[in-house]
């Protein structure tokens, strides 16, 4: 009589996204980041340079259009986008720790390892961005019917001074922080993860999820630091973009460097 040998349950299987980063590692980020933007730093400020230009010709553009009603949603917009933006940034900082020259062309067309994969996710992000433009348009239409956009000059009254305003501002928050909370989880990694490597853009979208969740009070931190650093940008009118930027992008690198090494993407 043969007998069968015992069946051993299966260990479970290791799960590579719990990277368990405290929650200060963001200011070693900003640390390294702004070593990498102090090294060589023309490029890096002038690709902060251009994007302030890009973002001023984007809202003249909006205010000749008589779109001036798309303002606030565009600047909350262009957080969703600002990683695939930094992506000349994220070839600088590589450059710097594989001790390669620094070139600004090469910054402005730099050779991601996936191709058109990371191609196919900004523009999955700039879909996103347009998506979040319709909403904001939309709850302003419940609150405020057809009523015509007053202009940026009076927006501050229609806001702060009328229950629609503040019914507006709430539901609009909720709303935009959904938006923000996605964009910021699908994308914290996954644009310099494909920069960096041979991934598809669907795997890297939900590799980045998966360590945003499993780093979450790191990733709490990392998130309101942009926030702040962002506020800071719009006070000073989007001329702090030309330091910020490439600090915020050199340092999104090794939020990434820190996150991702070791990490086996088949897995």
């Amino acid at each position: 009589m043969t007998t069968l040998p015992p069946v051993v349950p299966p260990l479970p299987r290791h799960i590579p996204y719990d990277r368990s980063l405290a929650p200060g590692s963001p200011l070693s980020w900003l640390g390294m980041g702004w070593r990498d933007l102090t090294t060589d730093p023309l490029p890096s400020l002038a690709y902060g340079a251009f994007v302030f230009l890009l973002s001023l010709a984007i809202i003249l553009g909006l205010v000749l259009l008589g779109w001036d009603y798309a303002l606030f949603p565009a600047l909350a917009g262009f957080l969703v986008f600002a990683p695939a933006l930094a992506i000349g940034l994220y070839a600088k900082s590589k450059a710097i720790e594989e001790k390669r020259p620094v070139s600004f062309w090469r910054m402005l067309i730099p050779n991601p390892v996936s191709g058109g994969q990371l191609l196919f996710t900004g523009a999955l992000l700039c879909g996103l961005m347009l998506l979040w433009l319709r909403a904001a348009v939309i709850i302003y239409a419940l609150f405020f019917g057809v009523q015509v956009f007053p202009g940026i000059d009076h927006i501050a009254q229609m806001l702060f001074t009328t229950p629609e305003g503040w019914g507006m501002l709430i539901v609009g928050s909720f709303v935009g922080g959904l938006f923000a909370a996605f964009s910021f989880a699908v994308s914290a990694f996954s644009i310099p993860l494909m920069f960096d490597r041979r991934i598809d853009a669907l795997t890297a979208m939900g590799t980045s999820w998966a360590l945003v969740w499993n780093n979450l009070p790191a990733m709490l931190v990392w998130g309101a630091i942009v926030l702040a650093l962002f506020l800071v940008c719009v006070v000073t009118g989007l001329a702090g973009l030309i330091v910020v930027f490439p600090w915020l992008g050199h340092a999104t690198w090794h939020a990434y460097k820190a996150t991702c090494d070791g990490l086996d993407t088949d897995v």
